[in-house]
C-alpha cells in the first residue's frame, strides 16, 4: 500500500480501508496461531499499513 494512493482517498474511504486491513491482520493472526499459515511477515506488513492509514487520517483531520 503506497502513501501516495492513500492520500488521494477521502476520510470515509480511509476508514473503510483501515477496517479491511485490521480484519486481514486478525485473519492472518488466527491462521498463524492455528498453524494453517507460516507467513509471519504479514503481521508486520499489516501493522505498517495500519500505521500509515492512521497517520494520514490524523493529518486530514488536522487540516479540516
Amino acid at each position: 500500500m503506497k502513501t501516495i494512493d492513500l492520500r488521494k482517498k477521502s476520510t470515509d474511504d480511509l476508514e473503510k480501508e483501515l477496517l479491511e486491513v485490521r480484519k486481514a491482520q486478525f485473519s492472518a493472526r488466527m491462521q498463524i496461531s492455528t498453524q494453517q499459515s507460516n507467513k509471519t511477515d504479514q503481521i508486520a506488513k499489516f501493522q505498517k499499513d495500519i500505521a500509515r492509514i492512521k497517520t494520514i487520517l490524523a493529518e486530514k483531520l488536522k487540516q479540516a
